[in-house]
């Protein structure tokens, strides 16, 4: 595996595991719609574009002609 995708899988269990984290500590609440719940899906998307070498992301500014 290259280290650009241990990169994203770590960066993305970073993110997911920190926001688990901070609703356990009160810090947030994972329970109501929020805007973080945005940052939680990047997290696992980065977790599985590392995994996968799969990214939606990618695939979509691919299709907008970026290279």
């Amino acid at each position: 595996m290259s280290a650009q995708r241990l990169t994203m899988i770590f960066a993305g269990l970073f993110i997911m595991v920190s926001m688990g984290v901070a609703h356990v500590m009160g810090q947030v609440n994972l329970g109501a719609v929020s805007w973080l719940w945005v940052t939680f899906f990047v997290g696992a998307n980065l977790t599985f574009a590392g995994l996968t070498g799969f990214c939606m992301m990618t695939k979509m500014m691919k299709a907008f002609g970026a290279k």
